[in-house]
């Protein structure tokens, strides 16, 4: 798809974004403070798990290209929020060298071996930018500070998604459907469902009714509000929709093999 972001922006928005995060963490009263939109963690628990994960992508994307991701052994993550804050900025520096010493086309294990995505370092920074970011909202939640994602992220963050974590060969389980999502920026993408699976395409125009079919549902909102609904921090209600809801219901139950 065009207009997705360059790989030395992946890396800056990912730096940057996790700059945001350590702060919005340096900012609460306690690391045991519960995440609202995370309720099962800690304040601590999102920045291990964040942390933890740079590690292994970065491994991962080290390893090159293989049929499953490398044995990483556990961290030891400190409890004393000045350690933890430097081990989770020597966590992010991990990944981003990994990053940049592959570059964008190098070959790695990822878990959406059947999506559209390509199994790439690239494909990899573009997924992580997105989870740094929608972690950071939750810290920021956490503080009472959010912040919408920078419209750059978010509109990546869409395509982003659908493309990744949407897209499967795992076949649909309901009536054949066809979804519309429109950014108030002004970009589209569509999302066809059915036996043989899942696929998304941009739409050049944000017109519902573009192609051979009319889609069945459409979410409309801001880039941001699309972002937060996909991975669950906001309801489908935030966002002005047409058509049959029922669809995006089963969307959000549905879980591909």
């Amino acid at each position: 798809m065009e207009e997705t972001l360059e790989f030395a922006d992946l890396l800056r928005l990912m730096d940057e974004r996790s700059s945001a995060f350590r702060a919005a963490v340096a900012a609460a009263p306690s690391l045991d403070v519960q995440v609202p939109t995370c309720p099962e963690w800690t304040l601590f628990d999102l920045v291990q798990h964040l942390g933890e994960g740079r590690r292994r992508w970065a491994a991962i994307v080290a390893a090159g290209p293989a049929d499953a991701p490398p044995t990483v052994s556990a961290p030891v993550v400190p409890r004393e929020r000045e350690a933890l804050l430097a081990w989770f900025a020597a966590s992010t520096v991990e990944l981003l060298d990994a990053l940049r010493e592959a570059g964008p086309d190098r070959g790695c294990w990822t878990w959406w071996g059947d999506s559209q995505s390509p199994q790439t370092a690239g494909a990899v920074a573009r997924h992580q930018l997105q989870q740094v970011a929608v972690h950071t909202y939750d810290a920021q939640v956490t503080v009472g500070a959010p912040q919408p994602l920078p419209d750059e992220v978010a509109l990546d963050g869409v395509d982003e998604f659908v493309t990744t974590c949407v897209a499967t060969t795992s076949a649909w389980p309901h009536k054949p459907a066809v979804i519309d999502y429109h950014a108030t920026e002004g970009r589209s993408w569509r999302l066809w469902f059915s036996a043989e699976g899942a696929r998304a395409a941009r739409l050049s125009t944000p017109v519902a009714g573009l192609g051979p079919e009319l889609a069945y549902a459409s979410a409309r909102g801001a880039a941001n509000e699309l972002v937060m609904f996909c991975y669950g921090r906001i309801q489908m209600d935030s966002l002005q929709l047409d058509g049959d809801r029922r669809v995006f219901d089963q969307l959000i139950a549905w879980e591909p093999e």
